[in-house]
């Protein structure tokens, strides 16, 4: 067993990419009526899904970065490389393809809903970034590590000054990774603020893995860290407004979303790494090492990519909260289902791009 191998990842992605998977069902089905911040069960279930994006996007960095970081002892790095830069062209291919309307294609219906940035574009450029920051701060680990956090701390402070960006002189496909003006669901900016603060935990886990008490300090470092931004971050922003008189910082208190989940996320990765030895199952493990299998698969059966049928549109919000919990496990356990028996492993898939992208250049 690899005493490097950190197993609390896979359990985190998997908790992710299932968390996804349910707020998506529920969000698309459940009737209109029963979305009320009246129902504590709502309000438990929506303040959950708010934090499933960021999990997702911080465990994405930490482990593509602690990987990049790590194939340096082994003489591996041009290929890791390589290997992150044919991944996230990959991921922005598919993200773009689950939204292309062929059929609309096929009967002369063309528009650009399908140049749209969600997800996996998101990240697939977030894994190239990372690549280049990397190489910028030519291989070396502290150097990374502190441009990664300062670059994170950045994206989330300067939020207000790009909250309501438009881009309408740029063309759609590019202002799409930065503005939601076009209905893109996901823009680099805040997204890959996570991702460039996941790649810095990484650098943590690095260095002091080995270390005899790292585990005891990380664990209550991310617990008291997380609640710290979860209860104090807004107060703690409108003190600087006040004392500096800068009023971003107001700004930010106001609409304290970013540093309030990346707690969020520091509470679960505690729980997590604090409880591997109990979760390191192999279910578990294996969720969270298809999960781009699995987020491909839902996303074709909720929203209809390729056809335009789907859920979405057969069922539409027509569900009360008992047809939705249930409709969602059901939902869950065939989506994982079909990953684990029926789609190739994301290694097979990420093999035959890279081989055809040899294939190309020779």
């Amino acid at each position: 067993m690899n005493s490097n191998r950190l197993y609390f990842i896979d359990a985190v992605r998997a908790f992710a990419i299932l968390m996804m998977l349910q707020g998506h069902f529920i969000d698309t089905l459940l009737e209109v009526s029963y979305r009320d911040q009246s129902y504590l069960a709502y309000r438990v279930w929506e303040y959950f899904r708010g934090i499933t994006a960021p999990t997702f996007f911080t465990i994405s960095g930490l482990i593509f970065s602690y990987l990049l970081i790590r194939a340096k002892e082994r003489g591996s790095t041009k290929i890791r490389i390589k290997k992150g830069l044919s991944r996230g062209l990959m991921l922005i291919g598919i993200g773009y393809l689950l939204r292309a309307p062929i059929l609309e294609w096929l009967f002369g219906h063309f528009n650009t809903y399908f140049m749209v940035v969600d997800v996996l574009q998101c990240i697939g450029l977030s894994l190239i970034l990372v690549v280049g920051i990397y190489k910028l701060t030519f291989k070396n680990t502290l150097a990374f590590s502190i441009t990664m956090l300062l670059i994170g701390l950045a994206i989330f402070i300067t939020e207000p000054l790009y909250r309501t960006l438009e881009l309408p002189n740029v063309p759609v496909f590019f202002s799409n990774y930065l503005s939601k003006a076009n209905g893109s669901v996901f823009n680099m900016i805040p997204w890959f603020g996570y991702v460039a603060l996941g790649a810095f935990i990484s650098t943590l886990f690095y260095k002091y893995l080995e270390r005899p008490k790292f585990k005891a300090c990380i664990v209550s470092s991310f617990f008291v860290v997380g609640m710290l931004l979860i209860l104090y971050s807004s107060q703690v922003f409108i003190a600087i407004s006040d004392f500096f008189h800068i009023s971003i910082f107001k700004a930010i208190a106001s609409y304290n979303y970013l540093f309030i989940r990346f707690g969020n996320v520091l509470v679960i990765f505690s729980i997590f790494y604090l409880a591997e030895t109990y979760i390191k199952r192999p279910l578990i493990l294996r969720i969270g090492q298809k999960t781009l299998s699995i987020y491909v698969i839902h996303f074709i059966i909720i929203y209809g990519s390729f056809t335009g049928i789907g859920l979405h549109q057969l069922i539409g919000k027509s569900l009360n909260p008992y047809q939705a919990v249930l409709g969602a496990l059901l939902f869950l356990s065939t989506v994982c289902f079909i990953s684990f028996y029926y789609a190739k492993t994301n290694a097979f898939v990420y093999s035959n791009i890279q081989k055809l992208m040899q294939r190309i250049k020779k």
